[in-house]
This record gives structure tokens, sequence and C-alpha cells, in this order.
């Protein structure tokens, strides 16, 4: 799958972790879906090392697993960061 598939795939994505995490993640629907991209390119770049690049493909369940895995942690390492940032404030 190419870039622009990730791209779509982590737009997706980030409404589901919007959904799984929402209040974890700040700034509302558009960092959501920022994430979500990032975390898809993230997991599609881990998936390929892992798994090669002939493996990865839009409508495979490992790609939307490993997308919402790494939009998942994205996700996470932001809200601790931010987090961190607002108590100090």
């Amino acid at each position: 799958m190419g870039f622009i598939g990730w791209i779509i795939l982590g737009l997706i994505v980030g409404a589901i972790v919007k959904a799984i995490m929402p209040g974890r993640v700040g700034g509302g629907w558009l960092t959501s879906l920022v994430l979500g991209v990032i975390g898809a390119i993230v997991g599609g770049w881990i998936g390929d090392l892992l798994f090669g690049s002939g493996r990865m493909e839009f409508w495979n369940l490992g790609s939307w697993i490993l997308a919402i895995v790494g939009g998942l942690v994205v996700a996470g390492v932001y809200g601790a960061i931010t987090g961190r940032n607002r108590s100090r404030a």
C-alpha cells in the first residue's frame, strides 16, 4: 500500500482512536485525525519492516490492526507529553 493509502487509512484510524480514547487525546477531532495519520504511517512502516512490503494492503485486516495500534501508541505518547505540559503551567 502506498503513502496515500496510509494517509486515508490514518484518517479513519484517527476517528477510531478518538472513539477509543475520548478523554486522552486533547485538541479535538483535527488532532485525532492527524495523530491517526501519523500512527498509521508508523504502524505501516513497522509492519513493512516485520512482514515485507508485499503483504500490506488497504483491505487487509493486518494493515488495519497495525494502523490502529500505531494510532493508539502515537495518541498515548501525545497525551503523555501534553498532559505533562499542562500540569506545569
